[in-house]
């Protein structure tokens, strides 16, 4: 199975400081041969996470430079892989991808990332379970999503 990372995926990979680090690494080990990928999204919102200073407080550190953020997303992308997806496709395609419906604005990204997960064949690696609402049944649910617990 090949897999795509959400944006809390990736930061739990790249950032040691985070709680989910040591699980996400462990997974990390076990399943990267298989290949991963990230996409627009997923970079852009590990950066401006990253960049934010309410994250730097949270792990009690100076605000983190976009120079330090760029060098931690490079430093996992350049990985032999690693895979960058392109999103080619419009709000129409998420809407019929995602049977269970969307039900709100936090959906949105989640939604796009499911899709994309989707039309490559891939299952979307998340820690997020409510993703999940975004696919109808169980089968759909196994077959596109891991959620990391």
């Amino acid at each position: 199975m090949k897999y795509l990372f959400d944006i809390n995926a990736l930061i739990a990979l790249a950032w040691p400081q985070q709680t989910q680090h040591p699980q996400m690494q462990m997974w990390f080990d076990k399943n990267s041969s298989d290949g991963w990928a990230t996409c627009a999204l997923t970079q852009a919102g590990f950066m401006r996470i990253l960049t934010q200073p309410a994250f730097a407080m949270l792990h009690r550190l100076e605000t983190i430079k976009l120079s330090h953020a760029t060098l931690l997303l490079q430093t996992n992308v350049t990985h032999k892989k690693h895979q960058f997806l392109d999103l080619n496709f419009g709000f129409d395609k998420v809407l019929s991808t995602c049977t269970g419906g969307l039900q709100g604005h936090r959906q949105i990204t989640d939604a796009y990332l499911l899709t994309l997960a989707v039309q490559n064949k891939r299952q979307l690696v998340t820690f997020d379970a409510g993703i999940g609402s975004l696919l109808a049944t169980t089968a759909e649910r196994q077959k596109h999503l891991l959620v990391l617990s």
